[in-house]
């Protein structure tokens, strides 16, 4: 099978390359997929560059939908031919960017759900819930609650928007012009970012907003966000994790119980298929132009998620 990865880590243009590989063998309780759809996220690059070290090689694409091709011992949920989307394991010699992929984690994909859709979910609904979730934005508990997502218009942003609200948040998102009728219409109030950002959030707000959601990249924004809260600790970042130790802003895995919110994901498929949740996709890729995918996300302005149509 084709497998997109790197025998040695260092910048991701660098490294990677598309080669023939065996196709990996599920153990108990995994599932195989041919996958369809891989979405891509700025931690394939981060893997390449060295992040969680491990042997080599490696694969990247942590995101996936699939049609299941094979079943581990232990595994009754699922059969060959169904379909399916869910994380992947990042520590193998290949991953979803791949004809073929392990997943320990798995939804059934809706079937008026597209694979790229789906594709595009593990990663931004499971880390933008989570990292609500620790900040006190939950689903019993947000009514009332005015919350900014910083960096509405990422992936992770986009998905953090939506779920504050669904839970019954005033959303105040910082946003650039791509998606800003989009977070408008979902019923956020949308201010752009920079220099000011602080004084404007608190001009719409009223006041400090109640609790700071940061999903934007690591852009010396993080005092900015500070300026909306009455404490730093209402504040949690998913990105300037150096910058937040600085000045005392939560950020995500500093604490400690912060698990995997895989949980949530088959209802945000549901969603999703009944056009009530996206992500927006800025674009589709077959595996062998992975590159040029690569080069667009590396750009730091996809303009939403990416994904690899690979089946």
């Amino acid at each position: 099978m084709r497998s997109l990865r790197f025998h040695q880590t260092g910048p991701a243009l660098d490294v990677l390359q598309l080669e023939e590989v065996e196709a990996p063998t599920p153990g108990p309780a995994q599932i195989r997929v041919s996958v369809r759809s891989c979405g891509l996220t700025p931690a394939d690059w981060a893997l390449a560059g060295g992040l969680f070290p491990g042997d080599l090689p490696r694969g990247i694409g942590l995101e996936v939908a699939g049609t299941v091709d094979a079943v581990g011992d232990g595994v009754t949920d699922v059969a060959a031919g169904d379909e399916v989307f869910g994380p992947v394991p990042f520590t193998g010699p290949t991953a979803g960017a791949s004809d073929q992929a392990l997943l320990d984690v798995w939804f059934p994909r809706p079937a008026n759900l597209d694979p790229a859709e789906a594709a595009a979910l593990p990663m931004a609904v499971e880390t933008a819930h989570r990292g609500l979730h620790g900040l006190g934005v939950r689903r019993d508990a947000a009514q009332g609650l005015t919350v900014l997502v910083h960096g509405a218009g990422s992936t992770v942003g986009f998905a953090a928007t939506q779920i504050a609200l669904r839970y019954g948040a005033r959303v105040i998102a910082t946003a650039g012009t791509t998606h800003a009728d989009a977070l408008r219409a979902l019923g956020a109030e949308v201010t752009t970012y920079g220099d000011g950002m602080g004084e404007r959030v608190r001009e719409i707000a009223g006041g400090p907003v109640d609790l700071a959601f940061d999903a934007a990249p690591v852009s010396n924004s993080l005092p900015e966000v500070v300026k909306t809260v009455t404490r730093p600790e209402n504040a949690l970042t998913m990105s300037d994790f150096e910058a937040a130790q600085e000045l005392g802003v939560r950020f995500q895995f500093g604490e400690e119980g912060h698990e995997y919110h895989n949980h949530v994901l088959g209802e945000y498929a549901q969603l999703a298929a009944e056009g009530r949740f996206s992500i927006p996709i800025a674009g589709t890729y077959p595996l062998e132009k992975w590159r040029e995918a690569a080069e667009l996300s590396l750009s730091g302005k996809p303009g939403g998620k990416l994904v690899l149509e690979v089946g």
